[in-house]
């Protein structure tokens, strides 16, 4: 018999935000966590990039080796999330035989957010330069440019980061989530 005031499990879940580099999928994922923490959520933030300096150090980005990498992710998101952590991935993972191999192997709930954004606009956007060196052909398997990038079929949001703020952004996956009674909606919010 639990005590009168044991806290009831609460359910984790994993928003995978896809795109393109520069989609803003990490800003979008702090900024989600930071909602989700102040909710009262154990989340955690899965970066692309740092998983790829911490976990898949050595690979390269051969499709072999970008699926590796994805399939880490995945597995990590899903430990994270079948423990009731809000498990948030910003990752671009291309290709979406692995994403929907992740999705499958999935043990909590699995939302998928598709980040689109054109062309035109992340390179604009890229304080970097990768685009303008990609689109002359200096750097090789850049996604989106000379190594495809596979847009989600059937995404549970899409979101056009051009057009769509990131406070926007971060609504329309807190709504979403709220509506299926993955998130209590937040106290004294309109």
């Amino acid at each position: 018999m639990e005590p009168k005031d044991a806290k009831v499990a609460i359910a984790g879940f994993t928003v995978w935000l896809t795109g393109l580099s520069g989609a803003g999928k990490s800003t979008i994922a702090q900024a989600l966590a930071s909602d989700l923490a102040a909710r009262g959520r154990r989340v955690e933030v899965l970066d692309g990039d740092e998983v790829r300096r911490h976990l898949s150090q050595g690979l390269g980005y051969s499709k072999p080796d970008r699926d590796t990498n994805v399939r880490r992710i995945g597995y990590v998101a899903n430990l994270l999330s079948r423990n009731g952590v809000a498990a948030i991935v910003a990752a671009i993972a291309p290709y979406r035989e692995v994403r929907g191999e992740v999705r499958r192997a999935h043990e909590a709930p699995f939302v998928e957010v598709f980040l689109d954004c054109p062309l035109e606009e992340l390179a604009r956007r890229d304080a970097k330069g990768l685009y303008a060196r990609a689109l002359r052909g200096e750097l090789p398997q850049f996604t989106g440019v000379s190594d495809p990038y596979e847009p989600p079929d059937h995404p549970e949001i899409e979101i056009r980061t051009d057009r769509v703020d990131v406070e926007r952004s971060v609504r329309t996956i807190l709504e979403w989530l709220e509506r299926r009674g993955l998130v209590e909606p937040a106290c004294g919010l309109a």
